[in-house]
């Protein structure tokens, strides 16, 4: 089996195995911030995977940047956070700052695709900027997720079940390892930028 066949196998069982956990409640089974212990597993065992396999780190410096920025098209789920949020399910500290942030990540990347689409790619420093961005933005709703399920217990039921319970088990994981992959191939400013 390709390398690529091999990845999209493992991707597939990935997301059984993710909407499998949360259809059990997986989430549930200890006490908070276990959603953010999930999450940083997953994430490290994609950085360990990665760090080991040269075939998986070719593979990914072959994909088209575009496939890498269109992960994070998911982050329109921001959207959602704002509507659980007028539903009252999600506290404002987490769904309004966080939801609008994703937002915003979203569009830039969404703006970022469709700029290379019509044929006027954005130089190397947005890609940076938007990119660091981005990062910063992921690890304060992981963060304020986490404060948040710790200090006001229940207030973050709705990322335990599903469909939010795909979160830390398999998107922002997922989110947080192509903002790694797409800063390590990102060259330096100085450099010509490769497609």
């Amino acid at each position: 089996m390709s390398i690529q066949g091999r990845v999209l196998l493992a991707f597939a069982v990935w997301l059984l195995a993710a909407i499998a956990f949360g259809a059990a409640g997986g989430l549930r089974m200890a006490p908070a911030p276990f959603a953010q212990l999930v999450l940083l597993t997953i994430f490290g065992a994609l950085l360990a995977i990665y760090a080991a396999s040269p075939g998986l780190r070719g593979w990914l410096y072959g994909l088209p940047r575009d496939a890498l920025v269109a992960v994070h098209l998911s982050r329109f789920v921001g959207f959602y956070f704002l509507y659980l949020h007028g539903q009252g399910q999600l506290p404002r500290e987490f769904a309004v700052t966080g939801g609008w942030g994703d937002i915003l990540v979203a569009f830039v990347a969404a703006a970022l695709i469709a700029a290379r689409r019509l044929g006027n790619t954005p130089p190397p420093i947005a890609y940076l900027l938007w990119n660091a961005f981005g990062l910063l933005d992921m690890v304060f709703v992981v963060g304020t997720a986490g404060h948040l399920a710790v200090t006001r217990p229940g207030s973050m039921d709705a990322l335990l079940r599903l469909p939010l319970s795909l979160l830390p088990c398999f998107l922002v994981p997922l989110v947080l390892f192509a903002h790694v992959v797409l800063m390590l191939r990102l060259p330096p400013l100085a450099r010509k930028e490769r497609a």
